[in-house]
């Protein structure tokens, strides 16, 4: 499995915009982590293209069913498949590689700064400025459905302090636009 491939299935089972986008988003910050790390940077990135693919049509079995079909039709390494499986913390899957705690660590975050984007005038995210994610992260009201307590636990995890990485993920997002 590489990007392309990833991409043209996340294509082909997301018909929508705004989730391809979301996808798009944490695949721009996975990765910046990879370079940041030193890691395999399309690992990181078919793991953030993929995280979300079956959402859309099998919501009450994502991110189970995805998994399942990777395995059956696809390539897809195991890691990226425990990734997957991890980024949704109901499912009760240890997050054990740097992989899978870095997925889980920027899919909540990265939603939370495309809302952002979404309401400044000029939806440009290149303008959106670290203490504007950081006021939003702070108003539990502004992008309700955007789980803080995972974004915490995410950075916990990775290790890096809340702050720094809401700065990594913004940059990662607005280095992917420009």
């Amino acid at each position: 499995m590489n990007r392309e491939q990833a991409y043209a299935l996340m294509l082909e089972h997301t018909p929508s915009e705004s989730l391809q986008r979301h996808m798009l988003n944490v695949e721009a910050a996975m990765r910046w982590y990879a370079r940041h790390w030193g890691e395999d940077e399309e690992l990181y990135a078919v793991a953030g293209l993929l995280h979300d693919f079956d959402y859309e049509q099998h919501p009450e079995e994502h991110p189970t069913w995805g998994v399942r079909y990777l395995r059956e039709h696809t390539d897809t390494p195991e890691v990226v498949l425990d990734a997957i499986m991890g980024h949704a913390a109901y499912t009760g899957t240890p997050r054990e590689s740097r992989l899978s705690k870095t997925l889980f660590a920027v899919d909540e975050l990265t939603g939370l700064i495309q809302a952002a984007v979404l309401i400044r005038p000029d939806k440009d995210i290149r303008q959106l400025e670290l203490k504007s994610v950081k006021k939003r992260f702070k108003t539990p009201s502004f992008a309700a459905g955007v789980n803080r307590e995972e974004v915490e636990q995410g950075a916990a995890d990775l290790g890096v302090p809340l702050e720094e990485h809401m700065a990594n993920v913004l940059q990662a997002m607005q280095e992917a636009q420009a």
